[in-house]
């Protein structure tokens, strides 16, 4: 997802300046089966303890690029032979992996950086296994995407994935449509050459909602941004596209704002023939604004008319 690169910001060292100790996993641990374990995103000390015991324990990893997990493997000691396998690998590597699992051996799998199958390779290799009934586990870790959401000062309690965006402007624009009403933060990956024009588009179609960008994280040059889509495509369309991929995160629609303006119109026609009830739901289910909101709403107009009604 956002491969390692040779900045990394930890140093070679512990926090006590002394060079980290070799780890030595202990294969007897370890059941047979495939792990899908987390790698750093940016800074090499951010590989857990039981993540190298499983790197260093595996009978084989399976990797995007060997030549990038290298570079990790070489920073722990971890000599274990590696296997290439990513989006793009044939029918019959992902066979010679489940073979491996079937005849009882240690698979570790791993994306260049952070946790597979999250915008990298993996999940068809997963599935096959779990399809075999051979044991998968994960160790869980390092993700951009959550990284980023959780340093964005946006809404946790909910939030949705997109991963990223269609690279063709129509096709962009009409996935941005389809999640316009989703009431819940957005996250994004994007390359930095797209990042202007995407970042412009979902300005447009989302409307000027609270956004923070978040690239290198972890790193030494680490760089959050954040403020208003709108300022946001401001500030990348007047500046070179930056290194290195971007986490965009985009905070929930504004009830307020974007609510329908013939929202009441909706309500009274839906009132002439149903129940609040029924009203407010399908209004809801219409417009994309919370059931609960539009019931509030159909409530207080449906207490005016009766009003009225009274009075006539």
């Amino acid at each position: 997802m956002h491969p390692i690169s040779d900045d990394m910001s930890d140093g070679g060292q512990t926090s006590d300046g002394a060079a980290p100790s070799k780890r030595i996993g202990d294969r007897r641990s370890l059941k047979a089966g495939l792990y899908i374990v987390a790698t750093p995103i940016g800074n090499m000390g951010d590989l857990s303890a039981r993540a190298g015991d499983i790197l260093h324990g595996a009978d084989v990893i399976a990797c995007e690029d060997t030549r990038v997990t290298g570079k990790l493997l070489k920073r722990y000691g971890i000599d274990t032979p590696m296997v290439p396998y990513h989006d793009h690998s044939s029918p019959a590597a992902r066979s010679a992996i489940i073979e491996r699992l079937e005849n009882g051996k240690i698979v570790a799998l791993v994306s260049d950086a952070g946790t597979p199958l999250i915008s990298d390779p993996g999940y068809r290799l997963v599935r096959d296994a779990v399809d075999a009934g051979l044991y998968v586990t994960a160790a869980p870790g390092p993700s951009s995407p959550m990284a980023a959401l959780v340093l964005s000062g946006l809404p946790t309690d909910r939030f949705l994935f997109a991963g990223y965006l269609p690279t063709r402007e129509k096709a962009r624009r009409d996935t941005l449509a389809e999640l316009a009403p989703v009431r819940a933060t957005l996250v994004f990956l994007e390359s930095p050459k797209r990042l202007s024009a995407s970042i412009a588009a979902m300005a447009d179609i989302l409307g000027d909602r609270a956004a923070a960008v978040a690239r290198e994280m972890t790193k030494l040059h680490e760089e959050i941004r954040r403020g208003s889509l709108c300022d946001l495509a401001a500030l990348y369309a007047g500046m070179p596209a930056p290194k290195g991929e971007a986490v965009v995160v985009i905070g929930p629609p504004d009830h307020a704002q974007d609510a329908p303006a013939d929202l009441d119109a909706m309500l009274v026609d839906a009132l002439d023939s149903m129940s609040v009830r029924d009203a407010a739901a399908m209004v809801a289910a219409a417009t994309g604004i919370p059931r609960k909101e539009v019931y509030t709403r159909a409530l207080a107009l449906g207490r005016t008319k009766d009003s009225r009604a009274d009075g006539e």
